[in-house]
């Protein structure tokens, strides 16, 4: 079945990095839509984990990698950690001079430099690296895309709209998450999708980054661990305490080993902390905040459906504050921002920072709306007071971010905007 292309992002930025670079690598997740996107602008496509092609293109880079170069430019390598060989190619024919937007290629796993099974050369200075995550709610045409993220940096001083969806439809979209297929399928399809993703990665993909057989149900067991702290700082030790429930004779270097597999395969997308000048000696915390790289494997890993959320608010508000910080990382990497959480041992808290390359910054806060969406707008003015200004420059906004339909500035100056509002 073929599906309709819904315009991304990051077509934007490939088309870009391909301008000012000899190649681009897009890495991200596993069915969020690279080679789709790379296609959008590739001339010629070789797809190496065609199992037609397979025996043939592993005979060619044994012997003479650079014969798969030849092609239309930008040629297209899809899924090129599988063949570690033409990395080195591409990053030795663009320092033997081919032009500007050569070679684009695509991985699902982070791969390390060195070994005889890897790229011997990190290519930086040659080949320009990008990350692709899933479909926000703009790229998927379910936010009206009326509040604008760079706008409000630029110092828009009112906002106004409304959200196409009501709070109801929210546990739909969470379950179904921004996987490409699950948007063009539909309703019929939610959470299915990313319980295929679970399963695939707890019975084959998990071994992929170094090659070591591991037990898909502790595969299984440490995914639903995880969801269970999804939007909080929990440490090591609460997420192993949270595997030992199920498996007590699990140890403590198993379950590293398993998360840092887990986190090679772009499961795992932990929102690092801000660290500001403050007025006062308050320590920051600098634990991150847990997040899969889609809040529809959370769901799924443990068990969630649509259903079950509507009648459990506390953890829908978790997996809401997971869509909002991935639908963040995909505007704020559109116009050059990254995306950070803070929290000091006072109990101050953003759920997420957005910082401009410039310095500026915004502090948000996420709430599924009524009263908390008042309660959250104080908490900002008083974190924000804590901010050295003199050195950090005053915030360029305070907003919450909510799951109700209409976008304000509230009375004391903080911006209330729904999700489903906005974009970059």
């Amino acid at each position: 079945m073929a599906f309709e292309y819904f315009p991304r992002l990051a077509d934007q930025e490939l088309k870009a990095r391909l301008k000012r670079s000899g190649a681009v690598v897009i890495h991200g997740a596993k069915w969020c839509g690279k080679t789709e996107t790379a296609i959008q602008q590739a001339r010629s496509t070789v797809f190496l984990q065609d199992p037609d092609e397979y025996e043939n293109n592993l005979l060619t880079v044994q012997t003479k990698p650079s014969l798969l170069l030849a092609g239309d430019q930008p040629r297209l390598f899809d899924e090129w950690q599988d063949f570690p060989q033409v990395w080195d190619a591409v990053r030795f024919a663009v320092d033997r001079g081919h032009a500007r937007g050569s070679f684009i290629l695509t991985g699902s796993v982070s791969r390390e430099m060195g070994s005889d099974e890897r790229p011997r050369h990190s290519g930086v200075g040659r080949i320009s690296s990008m990350t692709m995550r899933t479909m926000s709610l703009y790229e998927s045409r379910e936010s009206s895309g009326e509040v604008s993220l760079g706008a409000l940096f630029e110092g828009a001083e009112d906002i106004c709209g409304t959200s196409p969806w009501e709070i109801e439809d929210l546990p739909q979209m969470v379950c179904r998450g921004g996987w490409p297929e699950a948007v063009a399928l539909g309703e019929d399809v939610a959470g299915s999708l990313a319980g295929d993703y679970i399963a695939a990665v707890a019975e084959r993909d998990i071994s992929l980054p170094d090659g070591v057989r591991r037990d898909p149900e502790l595969v299984r067991i440490i995914l639903a661990a995880y969801a269970r702290c999804v939007a909080t700082q929990a440490d090591g030790t609460t997420i192993r305490s949270n595997v030992h429930v199920a498996r007590e004779d699990v140890s403590r270097n198993t379950v590293s080993s398993y998360i840092s597999s887990l986190r090679k395969l772009y499961v795992f997308e932990d929102l690092s902390s801000w660290r500001p000048s403050l007025r006062d000696k308050t320590r920051v915390t600098a634990t991150p905040k847990r997040h899969f790289v889609d809040p529809s494997l959370a769901a799924a890993a443990m068990g969630a459906t649509p259903q079950k959320l509507l009648r459990d608010l506390p953890t829908l508000g978790q997996l809401f504050e997971s869509l909002v910080v991935r639908d963040l990382r995909v505007y704020g990497q559109a116009i050059g921002a990254t995306v950070h959480h803070y929290h000091d041992a006072a109990g101050r808290e953003a759920d997420a920072v957005i910082v401009m390359p410039d310095g500026r910054w915004a502090l948000v806060e996420v709430k599924l709306g009524g009263r908390g969406i008042e309660d959250g707008s104080r908490d900002l003015i008083r974190l924000a007071d804590k901010i050295d200004q003199t050195l950090m420059g005053p915030p360029s906004f305070l907003a919450v971010i909510h799951a109700g339909r209409f976008a304000a500035r509230l009375d004391n100056g903080v911006f209330a905007i729904p999700l489903g509002c906005l974009r970059p």
